[in-house]
């Protein structure tokens, strides 16, 4: 069983605190589940805690991943169910190299193994932003770059796409459909974060409530907006997906406390009508 939760909101949507509470309401269930977060990231500014925690042992990965991986069964790290994450920091009044306003990438962790035991783990560098002096000591310091592919622009960054992440993205898809209870959450409001995974049913969740979708439609409706070019996106987003579809059944969220939302068994039951909703569409 393959169970996909996306954002309705592009941040803070709560699909991370939902996934860990259905990791645990599938694990009462005598279910063994695991999580997936194929794309992440966070921020050297905003997330700084998270950045000195990680890097302090020479890793690159995130509080999504890390919270993901604690709640699934057995030994999990995080970058074996996260094989790509970003590293950004905010340039105000600058664009990125990849295009972005305010904001670029310092570096990004691609991890292609496909298991604990085989995590190969490369590192690629913004050599722009390297040369320009915002890749901050504590980054330089901790993580091993030494060895690390440089990208000074589009066309090169496209080239390690192709290289590098799509196979890391490939093997992760490959896990994700040997595992017999899988849940997969996708990145900001992204409708769809791998293809050809083959899910079950669909949480579309935001704020106060969640929005449960048959998967056939939903992945139908993807193709569809993919086709569309009224918003020159490369990916689709949950919106233009989900306005083309009606849900199979809105279960109202409730607002849970920051002590309850670290606790996996106390989202799950406070989630558990979603979660029985969710299941029921398989």
């Amino acid at each position: 069983m393959r169970l996909l939760v996306a954002g309705g909101d592009r941040v803070d949507a709560g699909k991370t605190t939902f996934s860990v509470g259905l990791l645990a309401h599938l694990a009462e269930v005598d279910h063994a589940p695991v999580g997936f977060k194929p794309r992440a990231g966070n921020d050297y500014w905003f997330d700084h805690d998270d950045v000195q925690a990680a890097t302090g042992d020479g890793r690159l990965y995130g509080k999504d991943a890390t919270r993901l991986a604690a709640a699934s069964a057995g030994d999990v790290r995080p970058e074996a169910i996260n094989p790509v994450h970003r590293l950004w920091r905010p340039t105000p009044g600058r664009q990125g190299l990849l295009g972005e306003s305010d904001r670029t990438f310092l570096v990004d962790r691609v991890t292609g193994g496909g298991s604990e035991t085989d995590l190969d783990t490369q590192f690629v560098v913004n050599g722009e932003a390297e040369s320009d002096g915002d890749l901050p000591d504590l980054v330089k310091n901790t993580l091993p770059l030494a060895d690390a592919t440089r990208v000074s622009s589009i066309p090169e960054f496209n080239d390690l796409m192709a290289d590098r992440y799509l196979p890391a993205f490939e093997r992760v898809a490959d896990r994700i459909r040997a595992t017999d209870t899988a849940v997969v959450e996708s990145y900001s409001d992204i409708a769809l974060p791998l293809d050809d995974v083959g899910f079950d049913a669909v949480a579309v969740v935001e704020p106060t409530r969640c929005r449960v979708y048959a998967a056939d439609r939903y992945l139908k409706a993807c193709e569809v907006a993919r086709g569309s070019a009224r918003d020159g996106q490369l990916e689709e987003r949950v919106g233009a997906v989900v306005e083309m579809l009606d849900p199979l059944a809105r279960v109202e969220l409730p607002a849970l406390s920051g002590e309850a939302q670290n606790d996996p068994a106390s989202v799950a039951e406070a989630n558990r009508e979603a979660y029985h909703a969710l299941l029921d569409a398989v």
